[in-house]
């Protein structure tokens, strides 16, 4: 194998794949890049056994042939390379190790049989849809901080993603919940998307797929199987496994009848609860809302840090109650807001979920539950 590859185009492609390879690896070959030429340039293909992702770019091909090399030190060797250097890699039979060569540089890198790379395949995968990348990007970024990192329930580490028919329409959904925290985002189904199985798309996977998403042209093409999901970014393509498991009946848990409604500047609100988090304890964050007509009341206390107290004017005009949320869980809310102004609503109770609404974007919902006082 021998190939010549400007440094910009190699670093690019190496970046979408490396990022897949685990630091610690107890199976030798899943810490390479597979690297294969043919006539048409150079693929590079990584995997962790559950995701692979795999990309083409141009070069100069002297001579075909596969072989696997260390994923992270040959990125971090183009990466520290020069800008415009022509880079050289070469691995023939008679030297077990893979020519690394640019300008005056020189490296020599031990490489495993391109054999012995697993790859995943892309059985059961359905047809082709085509989604806009600017519409699965907001699906995305409105939901993944929802998703949750409590290994106990698998099922909910993940992006649940969906089609679901409101009043004879389709719609492409997804959800994200850790249990204290929901949220839903949606778009008008894509041509072809009616029959897409619903899948549980793993964090990991929906990290790397955004990542891809910032180069990807202005649509990407989705595959869906019960078992597989596969992206496709023009030249690069992401496919995964999607977790075994179902995804909760999230729909009882979303207010259809939440009555006190309150209407809010949002970056007002974010930087009141910030603010007042100052002094919050780590583990609960706790924030108080008091709520009266034409103002809330945000409270902090803490017995070794003191008390920190907010007030903004709001547009309310029901009873007075009080009611205690995560601060976090606000803040990551809040920096989900497209518009000026929050739309809070409710329920009776101190403990029933609360509904948060964007004015600006009617296809997302939040649900927030509660902190017990």
């Amino acid at each position: 194998m021998q190939l010549t590859i400007e440094r910009a185009a190699l670093l690019k492609a190496l970046g979408h794949v490396q990022s897949v390879v685990e630091r610690r690896n107890t199976i030798p070959i899943l810490s390479n890049v597979l690297l294969s030429a043919d006539r048409d340039g150079m693929a590079l293909s990584a995997t962790d056994l559950d995701m692979e992702i795999v990309d083409e770019t141009e070069g100069r091909v002297d001579g075909q042939g596969q072989i696997t090399a260390p994923a992270h030190t040959l990125y971090e060797i183009v990466r520290k390379l020069p800008e415009g250097a022509e880079v050289e890699l070469r691995f023939n039979g008679e030297d077990p190790r893979l020519q690394v060569s640019a300008g005056r540089s020189r490296f020599n890198l031990p490489v495993l049989p391109a054999g012995d790379f697993p790859v995943m395949s892309s059985d059961g995968l359905s047809s082709r849809v085509s989604i806009d990348t600017g519409d699965l990007i907001r699906l995305i970024d409105k939901t993944r901080f929802a998703i949750s990192t409590e290994e106990t329930r698998y099922y909910l580490n993940g992006l649940y993603l969906h089609v679901v028919s409101e009043g004879g329409v389709a719609k492409l959904r997804a959800v994200a919940t850790d249990g204290h925290r929901l949220a839903l985002a949606e778009m008008l189904a894509p041509e072809g998307a009616a029959g897409l199985p619903g899948v549980i798309i793993p964090r990991k996977t929906v990290q790397e797929a955004r990542r891809l998403l910032e180069d990807a042209g202005e649509s990407v093409d989705l595959q869906v199987s019960p078992q597989k999901i596969r992206f496709e970014f023009g030249r690069a393509a992401l496919t995964s496994k999607v977790i075994d498991g179902s995804f909760p009946p999230y729909e009882r848990v979303i207010p259809k009848d939440n009555q006190r409604i309150l209407m809010i500047d949002n970056g007002l609100f974010a930087q009141a609860v910030d603010r007042v988090a100052t002094i919050s304890a780590e583990r609960s964050r706790s924030v108080k809302m008091g709520i009266e007509p034409g103002r809330i009341i945000l409270t902090v206390r803490n017995m070794e840090a003191g008390q920190g107290v907010e007030e903004l004017e709001v547009d309310y005009d029901g009873e007075a109650f009080e009611i205690g949320f995560n601060a976090r869980y606000l803040l990551d809310v809040a920096g989900q807001i497209q518009g000026e102004t929050a739309e809070f609503r409710f329920g009776a109770g101190s403990l029933d979920p609360t509904l948060v609404l964007d004015p600006a974007d009617p296809d997302v919902q939040y649900v927030l539950m509660p902190l017990r006082a």
